[in-house]
């Protein structure tokens, strides 16, 4: 019998992030967290774990919750590892989304 995983956020080791986060249509206010320049539109939950999954941040994957700020939509949220601070975590992401963007 294996055992499932436990998300354990209390720690400081695991950060929430919501694909807002990254979204270029987004203003500061509405929840965008990283630079306009590295910023994507319509950033899509999937593409954030595979990118998480390339920088080796065990993501993992919850699609029944929603942003506070825009909680009639269902887009779901990542945990993943985290990455010294939470900015730096977010910003690594971003730039590895928007590289893979352009490609």
């Amino acid at each position: 019998m294996s055992e499932t995983p436990t998300i354990k956020l209390k720690g400081k080791d695991r950060v929430v992030i919501w694909p807002v986060y990254f979204d270029a249509e987004r203003s500061r206010s509405e929840g965008r967290k990283v630079p306009k320049k590295l910023a994507v539109r319509n950033p899509r939950l999937s593409e954030i774990k595979r990118v998480a999954e390339e920088l080796g941040l065990n993501p993992e994957v919850q699609r029944d919750k929603q942003y506070p700020k825009s909680w009639w939509k269902d887009r779901g949220r990542l945990i993943v590892d985290k990455v010294e601070s939470k900015r730096k975590t977010l910003l690594m992401i971003a730039e590895k989304l928007k590289e893979r963007r352009e490609r």
